[in-house]
């Protein structure tokens, strides 16, 4: 089990619409490499981008190595599974680092104007 929480773009859906959109979203049927920020828009890839720095993702082309590992002894349990689309991103944080990445998550959202649905949390969304 994880922590799951969700950065959307706000244009992309409606708060009324958001469940049907995340049914399908969460097919992963996008014709693309899920662990690739290029495919997702700029806000999205501004926000993923720093937020990275403090939970590097464990997959795709800015995966953590066996060096960063060896480097910082932490680094592992703030490792987060992010999944990339062209509108969202979605991160599952283990639960040891929920609080934490919660609070990250939805400050670096706000900062780069992108939604956030508390997919762990009731699915409540937090709009710029």
């Amino acid at each position: 089990m994880s922590y799951d929480i969700l950065a959307f773009d706000p244009a992309a859906v409606t708060d009324a619409g958001f469940p049907a959109w995340w049914e399908e979203q969460s097919q992963w049927s996008e014709d693309h490499s899920y662990d690739n920020p290029e495919v997702t828009t700029p806000n999205l890839r501004a926000f993923y981008s720093e937020l990275i720095r403090t939970f590097p993702p464990m997959n795709g082309p800015d995966a953590v190595t066996d060096e960063d590992l060896l480097r910082d002894a932490e680094l592992e349990s703030r490792m987060t599974d992010y999944s990339i689309g062209t509108s969202l991103i979605y991160g599952a944080f283990a639960w040891s680092q929920a609080r934490a990445g919660r609070a990250t998550f939805t400050a670096l959202a706000a900062k780069h104007g992108v939604a956030v649905a508390m997919v762990s949390d009731h699915g409540s969304i937090l709009r710029p």
